[in-house]
């Protein structure tokens, strides 16, 4: 089994930043494809970034590319999420997620482990 938390949720003014961290434990090796998904009320849970395990691929939703960036630290056990430039529609809460595949995956019902998701407000 694998364990997600995530830590760095808040409330931030539009064109402000935020960094969202994953801590993994547990069976760690499992974690091959690390990534975000945000989920709003009325909404489905979106695909945001996603890692492989070196850290050389990575991809994002078009709604966020330029601006997020997806980075991951084994040694650490943890994958971070870099916000910029944050929209009102940023809002949600996100997700970490990591499935064993060895190759990029952006629906949800391919990861295998969830973390419970911390809230990002983006106040216009």
């Amino acid at each position: 089994q694998v364990q997600l938390v995530e830590s760095g949720g808040g409330l931030v003014q539009a064109g402000g930043s935020l960094r969202l961290s994953c801590a993994a434990s547990g069976r760690t090796f499992r974690t091959n494809v690390m990534g975000w998904f945000r989920h709003t009320p009325g909404k489905e849970r979106d695909f945001v970034a996603a890692v492989n395990w070196s850290g050389g691929r990575t991809y994002y939703a078009d709604s966020v590319k330029g601006r997020f960036t997806i980075s991951r630290d084994n040694a650490k056990n943890t994958v971070d999420l870099q916000m910029n430039s944050l929209k009102p529609e940023d809002t949600a809460v996100y997700y970490c997620a990591a499935d064993n595949r060895l190759t990029v995956a952006t629906t949800a019902s391919e990861y295998d482990f969830w973390g419970q998701g911390t809230q990002v407000t983006v106040s216009s």
